[in-house]
């Protein structure tokens, strides 16, 4: 489950970095009940930063095999 926290809470730097390094998805904050920001540890960035490369990498296969199938690369 999503953790979502008010802006007002980012006071303390040190309790908010251990949870982003706790929790293994991005934390979503809140300003005026409404979503504001989302905040997550380096880790969890870099993994969705290589999952993001790998789907962009794979789309990119899935145009190119066709064009090669059908004579288009040459």
């Amino acid at each position: 489950m999503p953790q979502i926290i008010p802006i007002k809470d980012l006071k303390n730097t040190s309790e908010i970095s251990d949870m982003c390094h706790k929790a293994d998805e991005p934390i979503y904050i809140t300003k005026n009940g409404y979503g504001d920001m989302v905040i997550m540890s380096m880790e969890i960035y870099e993994n969705i930063m290589r999952q993001l490369t790998m789907y962009q990498d794979v789309e990119r296969m899935a145009t190119a095999i066709p064009l090669a199938l059908d004579g288009g690369l040459r």
